[in-house]
């Protein structure tokens, strides 16, 4: 009987253990979930949201891997990234901070900021008014 009751035992660490290795390879190398920190996607993304982001849609490099490991010449399964999308990177400078932002530009493009207002290639972007947003809170 008590040998029945540790196998029981032993087989649920086991079922555990192969949960968390297989959340652990999903997590390095597929989907990684992250919090909206800020407001600065307001109001698309509202401070405490939750995303998950795949980690290849723009394919994968050793910087993909653990550690930046060596494993992979180049980039594979690589695509362009495109205006509009949501992207997540750490800055040369902060390896420590996740930064989630829309991408506003692709490869070629110049991007400025005059007077307030963002320029694409020298041609001023267009705003329009989508809704009134009322921000309520610690900044509203």
């Amino acid at each position: 009987m008590a040998k029945r009751k540790s196998s029981g035992f032993f087989e649920s660490v086991k079922t555990v253990v192969y949960a968390l290795l297989i959340a652990l390879v999903i997590r390095t190398v597929a989907f990684e979930p992250f919090n909206i920190p800020s407001g600065s996607m307001l109001p698309t993304l509202e401070i405490g949201d939750y995303l998950f982001v795949s980690k290849f849609s723009y394919g994968y490099s050793q910087h993909s891997l653990p550690l930046s490991l060596p494993l992979i010449p180049g980039r594979i399964l690589f695509s362009e990234p495109e205006r509009g999308d949501v992207a997540v990177f750490k800055l040369p400078s902060d390896n420590k901070t996740d930064y989630i932002k829309r991408i506003v530009g692709v490869p070629g493009d110049k991007i400025q900021v005059k007077d307030g207002r963002l320029k694409i290639n020298g041609k001023t972007v267009d705003r329009r008014k989508i809704k009134d947003y009322l921000m309520l809170g610690e900044f509203g």
